[in-house]
């Protein structure tokens, strides 16, 4: 690796330009797709990529169409900056930072529609346009950057179960890797949301960690799962956090829990005016 900034592809034509030079090098392509303000979570993913591809596309784009009309996207940070330097010298081949204009022309008219782990009952409740937007960009970003893989966040639970389930619906030949929530040294997991919690909440945040964890403990030693989580959900609206929801489901397809499968356990919740998310396998 060296400290040559990535290449900047700001256009669809520019990125498939990019892509079709390394393909003709045999070369294997990774994305990372971002809404940038990265952090060292992102720049795992990046590092994680690295294992599975020879080169590496980062995109960072803030998608209006996952934002509803009380959420923070004219707020969301944007950092270009200070993003490309952090991505210079850790494996990054290229940047793609499209504009709106881009990957939004005036005349689009397809989004894709979604069931199965969209409509779990978790995210969707609370942001039920959430997951389209979502859907949509990633399907632009595998059809126009061709990757063989790509990989998300797993602190995004619900996002990487639609993902996969979306690329496997549409017959999309990109392999989806999920890589581990990377966290803060008190348990806060790590995300481009916390710069808006006050010293005071910072303080508390990794509370809502750590109710999980002694829930989780729990549900393996035994405990019912519906007590248990009663009295974890309390614990967070003691803790000072506003509850959305704290829920055990299957880690697969995110349904009900099933005997012998994988299970997982996602939590929201606000604490003064930033959401944050959580989950952690219970298995």
């Amino acid at each position: 690796m060296t400290d040559i900034a990535p290449a900047i592809a700001r256009t669809v034509p520019d990125l498939r330009a990019l892509v079709a030079s390394w393909r003709a090098e045999g070369k294997r392509v990774g994305l990372v797709p971002t809404m940038g303000a990265l952090h060292a979570g992102h720049i795992s993913l990046v590092e994680i990529a690295r294992r599975h591809a020879d080169r590496i596309i980062v995109s960072i784009f803030v998608n209006p169409t996952q934002f509803a009309p009380t959420e923070d996207f004219s707020k969301y940070p944007r950092t270009f900056e200070a993003d490309l330097a952090k991505l210079t010298g850790i494996g990054t081949d290229a940047v793609y930072a499209p504009t709106v204009e881009v990957m939004y022309p005036p005349d689009a008219a397809t989004t894709v529609s979604l069931k199965g782990p969209a409509t779990a009952g978790l995210e969707d409740i609370a942001r039920p346009f959430h997951f389209a937007g979502v859907a949509t960009i990633v399907a632009k970003l595998f059809t126009q950057s061709a990757p063989d893989v790509a990989v998300f966040g797993e602190k995004d639970f619900q996002q990487l179960a639609v993902i996969r389930r979306m690329a496997a619906d549409l017959d999309l030949p990109v392999e989806v890797i999920g890589a581990p929530t990377v966290r803060e040294a008190d348990g806060l997991a790590m995300s481009s949301r916390n710069v808006y919690l006050s010293a005071e909440n910072r303080a508390k945040a990794p509370e809502l960690h750590r109710i999980m964890q002694a829930a989780s403990s729990g549900i393996v030693a035994g405990e019912a799962p519906e007590s248990t989580l009663a009295r974890a959900r309390k614990a967070i609206a003691a803790a000072g956090f506003t509850p959305d929801y704290l829920e055990l489901r299957d880690a697969a397809d995110l349904g009900e829990p099933r005997i012998g499968r994988p299970r997982r356990l996602l939590a929201a919740a606000t604490l003064g005016t930033t959401r944050l998310l959580d989950n952690i396998a219970v298995d």
